[in-house]
């Protein structure tokens, strides 16, 4: 994953919310977070809530290995050829479509085979630097892997570009690659607009009927690709993937939910893992209700950061302290509930839901902290539009009203991987204590977005676990303290669970951390990348 966008558990925003784990892309990746601390100790417990949060859970099964013979009813996926094309691919990018089975269970008892779509750069230096092929995902899930493919082959490091070629492959499900398809345009921004916070019986109803919308929707234009959008799949996919390019080890740098997507591909090919950055790390042992209200709390660490520093300002318009700031929103959700604020869109009004989401997409970067205060500050005045189009940058809405499957790939992966947080209204209700206690802000409407897979139309098949990926060659797992998405306990604890994993951790604000300004954590990337040597233990970069 999952912000607040329904259906996130770890990029995007919970599982109503979206996207958890969630993505992490060229600009602000929105998706499933920390008050400036003094140091790195109190910012780690800022964002963990508590000493056990994230950890990982002692009762998960452990995710085994497959074998590592290729099963011969794969073989024929294993040994197809790319066609590598340039023609209607980006200047300087390659472009080919691999097929795989839809179900690996049953590859060869009349399955369809799904496409999935790749591009390539191809690496600018020249012999022995060459180190192969470097796999990219920016999370979700949903987010897709060749536009951030295409991003980072023109922004990352030259000595990252000169050793690899950059490759990404939308997962199945996802945008290129056979997407989940739910709803239309216009039922989308019904959809996102739709009150998270109810107060009523009728608020609970309307709730209720537009997750039931939506699933009808996915059941009925996506039919039995809704069952086979897992990760695990997606994981496979990968190493078919691994082979048609040649190489035989796995290079691979995911974020947000990308680093679940990594870390399940070193726990079932732990002997084709080459180098793994996982960067805003999840926890696979984690429960949907640990992973939501862990993540309500990761939202509440950085708005409580955005809120230290807005109150710096000559122009914050939520007051002089950061608990008026605090008392402040609360009043503006309140006021936008009832009240819902024109915008530059006559159709479409900021109301609570799409003014939290607003709230929250900002708070992915820190570099957005301006933007979020001047957004406010028209709020304040009376007019939405600067929160909508930050709402509409994290559902990856374009001006002219289309959507990209984000949302719809998000709730699809989701909802298979774990079982819901919620099934009913009073499981909400039981559970909102938890909720409000981590993020007295956000809490309510993650705990209400909770209820987002209770009436999806496919068992979940995932389940928590641990991944030691034993015999796993050295990874390298990436946290950030104050991480609004993917909270710093969870990269702790992935580091823990990975038999070769070595955390890296950055004393910061924002959700991932290479590339994104600290010159440490981009020097320690980049040497693991290049050597495979991983930073010294405890290495804290500022």
């Amino acid at each position: 994953m999952n912000v607040v966008r329904r259906f996130a558990t770890a990029t995007v925003l919970s599982a109503s919310l979206v996207v958890v784990a969630g993505c992490s892309s060229p600009a602000p990746a929105p998706p499933r977070s920390t008050g400036a601390g003094s140091d790195a100790a109190s910012s780690a417990a800022a964002s963990t809530g508590s000493a056990s949060a994230g950890a990982a859970t002692s009762s998960a099964p452990v995710l085994e290995p497959l074998s590592a013979a290729i099963p011969a009813d794969l073989q024929r996926y294993y040994s197809q050829k790319l066609t590598w094309t340039t023609s209607g691919c980006d200047a300087g990018f390659q472009c080919a479509t691999m097929k795989v089975p839809l179900d690996y269970a049953n590859p060869g008892s009349g399955s369809a085979d799904i496409s999935l779509a790749v591009v390539r750069r191809k690496a600018t230096g020249q012999g022995s630097q060459h180190l192969g092929s470097l796999l990219v995902n920016p999370g979700g899930p949903g987010g897709s892997a060749i536009d951030y493919a295409e991003y980072a082959a023109t922004s990352f490091p030259t000595v990252i570009r000169n050793a690899y070629d950059i490759v990404g492959m939308d997962p199945r499900g996802v945008n290129r690659s056979t997407p989940v398809t739910c709803l239309t345009n216009q039922q989308m921004d019904a959809f996102t607009a739709t009150d998270t916070t109810p107060d009523s019986q009728a608020g609970i109803n309307t709730l209720l009927a537009a997750d039931k919308t939506f699933a009808q929707g996915c059941e009925q234009h996506s039919g039995a690709l809704l069952g086979h959008v897992s990760t695990v799949e997606a994981a496979k996919d990968m190493d078919v993937l691994r082979a048609l390019l040649g190489d035989a080890r796995l290079n691979y740098l995911g974020k947000s939910y990308g680093t679940f997507l990594g870390a399940t591909y070193a726990g079932l090919f732990p002997s084709r893992v080459g180098h793994l950055v996982l960067d805003g790390a999840m926890n696979p042992s984690l429960d949907a209700l640990q992973l939501d209200s862990q993540q309500a709390g990761g939202f509440e660490t950085a708005f409580n950061a955005f809120a230290a520093d807005c109150v710096k300002q000559s122009n914050c318009p939520l007051g002089s302290t950061t608990k008026q700031a605090g008392t402040r929103l609360d009043a503006l959700f309140l006021s936008w509930d009832k009240h819902p604020l024109p915008t530059d869109s006559p159709s479409r009004p900021l109301g609570e839901a799409l003014g939290t989401t607003g709230v929250i997409s900002a708070m992915y970067d820190q570099g957005q902290w301006p933007i979020l205060r001047a957004a406010l500050t028209q709020a304040v005045a009376g007019n939405g539009s600067g929160l909508l189009a930050l709402s509409d940058q994290y559902y990856e809405r374009s001006a002219s009203g289309q959507y990209q499957n984000l949302m719809a790939a998000n709730a699809a992966v989701n909802c298979l991987d774990l079982a819901p947080a919620a099934t009913t209204p009073q499981e909400v209700e039981q559970q909102l204590a938890t909720y409000q206690k981590a993020s007295p802000h956000f809490g309510t409407t993650l705990a209400w977005s909770g209820l987002s897979c209770a009436s999806w139309p496919v068992k979940p098949t995932g389940e928590p676990h641990t991944i030691p990926a034993k015999g796993a060659a050295p990874i390298l797992v990436v946290g950030t303290t104050r991480d609004p998405a993917t909270p710093y306990a969870w990269a702790q604890a992935l580091a823990a669970q990975l038999d070769s994993g070595t955390l890296l951790s950055f004393n910061g604000d924002g959700h991932t951390a290479y590339e994104r300004g600290s010159t440490c954590v981009d020097n320690d990337v980049n040497t693991y990348l290049l050597t495979g040597a991983t930073p010294a233990k405890g290495t804290m970069c500022d």
